[in-house]
Formats: C-alpha cells, structure tokens, sequence
C-alpha cells in the first residue's frame, strides 16, 4: 500500500471520528481532553476508567460516547451485593425439559458501562479481568467469545468517599487509560445549563460496529521509529526504578502506551508517530498503573508526579543510522 493511499484512510478516519466528537458534544459539555482520550481508547482496542467525584458528568459522558458508535451497549450498575454472575451471566434451569440454557450477562455487548465499578468487592470486579484482557469469559467451564469491538467504559469516585473499594492492580492494569473528570469551568456549567433545561439531549449515532474495527484497523497500521519505540520503555523503566515507586509501570503499559500514541497519530492526521504522541498520552497511560510507597498510597497527584518527572528527566534521542 503507498504511502499516498495510506495518509487517505487517516485522513477519512479522521473525519469520522470528527463526528463522533461532534455528537457527543451536543450532550456533553466541558473539556474535550476527555472524549479525546476515549477516542484514543477506542482505537487502541482499550478500555477506560472515568474517575472523579458525583455529579460531573462521567456516565452522561460514556453513555454519550457509546452511543455515537452504534454499537451494542448495556450498562451495569455495581453494588456491593453485586455477583460476578450478574456480570457475566449464569446456566437456568428449564423445567420443561430438564435443561440448562445459558443466560448471557451485560458483558455480551460491544460497549459495557460500569458504572462506579469500585463500588463493588474485588470478587466482582475480577469477572472482568478475562472478558478484558481476552475478550473472552468463561462460565462453568464453558468458553464464550465476546463480540468485536468490545470496550468498558468505567466510572469510579474517588477512593476516600463512603462506600468504595480500591481496584486491584490486575484489575487496573486491564484499563488503558484513565480520564480524570474535574468540575467544568463557569462558562461551561453555564452553557450546560442553557442546553439541559427544557429538554436533555441525546447522541444519535454516526458510526457502526464495522466502522469502529476499520478504524482500529487504521490505528494499528500507523508507522512508529525504533526510536519512538525505545522512548516508551525509557519512560516506563523510569517508573521501576524511582524512589517512591513500589511497583512501576509494566511491559503492558510500554505496549499500551504506544498503542495510545498510534491512536492519537490517527486523530492528529498522521501516518506515523511522534515523540509528542509520547508525551501526550503518558500519564493517562501510565500514572493510574503505579503502586506508590505507603505514605502516597491513593494519591492521583503523586501519580501524576512521577510520569511528569520521567517527562522532563528522559529525552528522546533519535539514533544516528547508517545511509
């Protein structure tokens, strides 16, 4: 394929992501570093953690997202007395015959809201990590493929607040990127108010299910230099080894991070990546997958801190090549 034909299909692909981008919009109101970053998800073939306190917009912002995409979409709402069987479903007896029939759970969607998924024990959030990683679930011994694409699009609150439990790290790790929420600027809340008044708005889809794996199959395809590459471990290596880290970033996370700057490549127009794709997708890549020292244990700022200071103490060196 040539180069020319190539920068096309980018191009073409960002138009269509322009809409979804555009449609969501029309519901959501605030920055758009978000939806940005669940475009990047989305193209990555990963899943997202919205994080931040009640009330700003995270699940109004997924459920809008879901469904610009015109793809299948249920929605989970985790309690404490939520069953992993609730999630991936279970067999039911038929008494007419005798027979177990399989009950698929909301998991057998292409988009999956979870929303405040840390409000649920680790034994449930764990019926995720196969269906995740996989893109597979497996009841009473029984193998079930999940349909393609399949993405989680999670809402957690801060940890502090009444009623939460942490994440496991296995279970975090499955995320691709987290997106912090904060509250929206006075303008914004302003004009939120103005759109919500009469009649809330809704996101009408723009997309397909075979839309969406074209487009991840653009993503994957983007051109990316040893030397960005070398970049990515740099950065997570930096994470292993600093002081305040007890468990740093992972060879997934390397991978994830340069599956995010593909995606991001894409969004941008171009057929390759850039250290500034890097750069750009760090943190929401890398910071929520760090295990800090006790005394930092839950702090998002410490975090971020680290990821930032591996920015600004490890270079990107392009390597010098014979002709």
């Amino acid at each position: 394929m040539t180069q020319a034909l190539a920068l096309t299909e980018v191009e073409q692909a960002q138009e269509r992501l322009g809409a979804v981008r555009r449609e969501v919009g029309h519901v959501y109101v605030g920055d758009s570093g978000p939806v940005d970053n669940l475009l990047v998800a989305l193209l990555s073939r990963g899943h997202v953690l919205l994080e931040g306190v009640p009330g700003v917009a995270k699940t109004t912002l997924a459920k809008a997202f879901a469904a610009s995409l015109g793809c299948a979409m249920r929605r989970v709402q985790f309690t404490p007395d939520l069953l992993p069987a609730d999630v991936t479903g279970t067999y039911v007896l038929n008494p007419r015959d005798g027979s177990f029939t399989l009950r698929s759970g909301p998991i057998f969607s292409n988009v999956v809201l979870a929303d405040e998924i840390n409000r649920a024990p680790a034994k449930t959030q764990s019926a995720l990590l196969e269906a995740m990683q996989e893109r597979q679930v497996t009841i009473e011994g029984d193998r079930y493929e999940l349909p393609n694409p399949f993405v989680v699009l999670a809402t957690q609150n801060p940890v502090d607040l009444e009623g939460t439990y942490p994440l496991p790290e296995a279970q975090i790790d499955r995320f691709l990127v987290r997106v912090r929420m904060g509250y929206p600027t006075r303008s914004d809340e302003v004009m939120m108010l103005e759109s919500h008044g009469v009649a809330t708005p809704a996101a009408q889809s723009v997309l397909s299910a075979s839309d969406v794996l074209a487009l991840q199959t653009v993503a994957a395809r983007i051109h990316a230099e040893r030397d960005v590459c070398e970049y990515a471990v740099s950065l997570a290596a930096f994470t292993r080894e600093h002081s305040r880290v007890v468990l740093g970033a992972s060879p997934r996370a390397s991978l994830s991070l340069l599956r995010a700057a593909r995606s991001r490549a894409v969004l941008e127009g171009r057929t390759y990546v850039m250290p500034d794709d890097i750069r750009a997708m760090a943190a929401p890549v890398l910071a929520h997958r760090l295990i800090l020292a006790p005394e930092l244990e839950g702090n998002d700022e410490a975090q971020n801190g680290v990821v930032e200071e591996a920015l600004s103490r490890v270079s990107y060196r392009r390597a010098v090549r014979p002709v």
